[in-house]
């Protein structure tokens, strides 16, 4: 068993050595050249080739537009799911083994929530890699959904102070995430990678960078799953989001919050709202943002919150955030129709 991961990890290794040098062959006679399995001598299953071949392709066509070649690094396999199958406890696809290809099966771990997935699905490309020396499976799948039906909306105001604020169409209200932890651990992991950066531990820093990304990520996704299990418990059946395009540009905000609105990622955090909801049978919808913080929605008077407390002339009053989704309900939705009030 342990021979297997080891010609594993010498195929990823394989596999990222194929597509460095085809790109590398692509630039200097400025184009993709039309090859088969049999143009490139490497030692990968003729599947496997044939989809380090179009990776190669996909590759070059970034650097055309990007023009700079990017290098990979990280090995990795891929295999298309004409070539590989998953049982209850165990993956199988093709690897080398005393140079013939052959079908082998590797032990796995799935979960009840794997199994559910796999049932219902279409499994598309996968992906093998190694982490902190466990080997992950990681597999694309289409996921048939039903759309619920009802007229509730929830529109979902993001932020800094707040992440998130849900307002339903009923007027239920719930507040998400942890803003003060949030900038509590940038501020954080900025002051560890100054002190690093003046010991020029370039190692250390890249290091502590994943480390804050997976924190973030890992922030994102618990936000996300509360707000879609939120709109699940009121049986929701529209998701209206704000199209946070040039965030950073617009977003006005304090000297203090300045670094992190330049670094918290929105979008990372809409798109995973995006997929729970759409796996929940949910339609999310993007709406223009413009004055969602500022107009009133009960007299439609535009005006200017003062901290975190809104006020209007007309006697309402209430959170600033609960506000920006109170509006994002009845916002104009981005290529579609806007809920009526």
């Amino acid at each position: 068993m342990f021979l297997k991961f080891i010609e594993l990890k010498l195929l990823s290794r394989e596999y990222i050595r194929v597509i460095n040098s085809l790109t590398e062959q692509a630039e200097k006679e400025g184009s993709f050249p039309k090859l088969t399995t049999k143009d490139v001598e490497a030692k990968l299953p003729s599947a496997v080739l044939n989809q380090a071949i179009r990776d190669a392709k996909s590759v070059f066509k970034k650097t055309k537009k990007e023009k700079k070649r990017p290098i990979l690094r990280k090995p990795t396999y891929y295999i298309n799911n004409q070539n590989y199958s998953i049982g209850h406890a165990s993956i199988a696809f093709p690897i080398i083994v005393d140079n013939k290809v052959k079908k082998t099966i590797f032990p796995a771990l799935l979960t009840e929530r794997d199994q559910q997935f796999l049932q219902n699905a279409t499994c598309g490309l996968m992906r093998i890699v190694e982490k902190s020396g466990k080997w992950f499976a990681q597999v694309s799948l289409e996921i048939p959904t039903e759309t619920t039906t009802g007229e509730q909306v929830i529109g979902i105001d993001l932020g800094l102070k707040v992440p998130a604020v849900a307002v339903t169409s009923e007027g239920k209200t719930r507040f998400f995430g942890n803003g003060r932890e949030n900038k509590y651990m940038k501020r954080k992991f900025r002051s560890e990678r100054k002190g690093l950066g003046k010991k020029k531990k370039l190692r250390a820093i890249r290091k502590l960078d994943h480390k804050e990304q997976r924190w973030m990520k890992d922030k994102d996704h618990k936000v996300s799953r509360q707000i879609v299990n939120f709109a699940i418990k009121n049986q929701v059946s529209v998701i209206h989001l704000e199209k946070l395009t040039n965030i950073r540009k617009t977003t006005r905000t304090s000297r203090k919050n300045e670094k992190n609105v330049h670094t918290w990622s929105f979008y990372r955090l809409a798109q995973f709202i995006e997929y729970k909801a759409k796996m929940a049978g949910i339609k999310v919808e993007y709406v223009n943002p413009a004055y969602t913080s500022q107009k009133c929605p009960s007299c439609s008077t535009l005006n200017k919150a003062i901290d975190r407390k809104y006020s209007c002339p007309c006697g309402f009053h209430t959170h600033r955030d609960k506000v920006g989704a109170m509006n994002i309900i009845h916002a104009p939705v981005i290529g579609g129709h806007s809920q009526s009030a």
